[in-house]
């Protein structure tokens, strides 16, 4: 049994009622409040408290959880209450940018403010392999952490409340491309009648090849040291143009294929054909030209 911190969770979706019952199952006091009160009646048969009001939620417990679908309604209910002494953990889905506006909201109304990012399905919570990253109030991570543990691993990333939502987003960016490529894959092979069952492993024992050069990736895009004896650029700009009419011969649209020409282009126009395709993420990041 941990300590029996008092805890308030904002918020009954999917992913809210996961965390609540994490919590209760851990032994928690658990406070909970939702606009369409009606989603907090299995929670209180549990044990959970229903508040009438998000004030009284807000003031029945020192750890805060929020867990709404945007930012803009966490805003508007922490932006009306004195939050001194609570700390608030921000779970909804949101950008860097709106982090660090609301860790101000929170502070000046007294509270400490970590932003999280949930890296788990509504089901995982609880449950071995759940990962959460917070970001924001180190001390109060710290005071908080062994509650935060009845959740998912808990994993604090630094100071800053943006980097929470940043690694969020971006680990769904990788996990969004890689599927985009999947998806297209699937129907590259479906065109010819080849059933995706079939063609799924392949693509299984592709990408694991593929992704155990990830670590030395990381490590020359670091480096700066973007030369290869593998792929390089050019090479890779010789294939695509196949890739693309391959797909329009198939009826399948190309879709994400001419922006990923189009940087491979620009990246040949500026000097880099002999490069590795690591030096992609230095064009990235100068952002898009005209």
């Amino acid at each position: 049994m941990t300590d029996r911190t008092s805890v308030t969770v904002l918020g009954l979706g999917l992913m809210g009622t996961a965390l609540a019952e994490a919590l209760l199952a851990d032994g928690h006091s658990v406070t909970v409040w939702n606009r369409t009160a009606a989603k907090a009646g299995p929670l209180v048969a549990k044990g959970a408290v229903q508040a009438s009001t998000a004030d009284e939620a807000l003031a029945a417990s020192p750890l805060v959880l929020v867990c709404l679908s945007v930012y803009a309604n966490a805003e508007e209910i922490l932006a009306c209450d004195d939050l001194t002494g609570a700390t608030v953990v921000q779970l909804s889905n949101g950008t860097p940018r709106q982090a660090r506006a609301m860790a101000e909201i929170v502070t000046v109304r007294g509270g400490r403010y970590v932003d999280g990012g949930i890296m788990a399905v509504p089901q995982m919570i609880g449950r071995p392999g759940a990962l959460i990253l917070y970001s924001g109030d180190e001390a109060a991570f710290a005071e908080h952490r062994t509650v935060l543990t009845a959740l998912a691993e808990p994993r604090h990333l630094g100071a800053d409340p943006g980097l929470a939502p940043l690694f969020d987003l971006a680990l769904l960016d990788a996990m969004y491309g890689m599927f985009a490529g999947i998806y297209h894959a699937l129907a590259l092979v479906r065109s010819e009648k080849v059933t995706a069952t079939t063609f799924a492993p392949m693509i299984l024992d592709w990408l694991t090849a593929m992704l155990g050069s990830l670590p030395e990736l990381a490590r020359v895009v670091d480096a700066g040291e973007f030369g290869t004896v593998v792929s390089s650029i050019a090479t890779s700009q010789v294939a695509f143009p196949g890739l693309i009419e391959t797909s329009r011969d198939q009826g399948v649209d190309p879709w994400y294929l001419p922006s990923l020409r189009d940087l491979l282009d620009r990246a040949v126009a500026e000097g880099h054909g002999a490069d590795g395709l690591a030096r992609l993420v230095t064009l990235l990041e100068r952002g898009q030209t005209s």
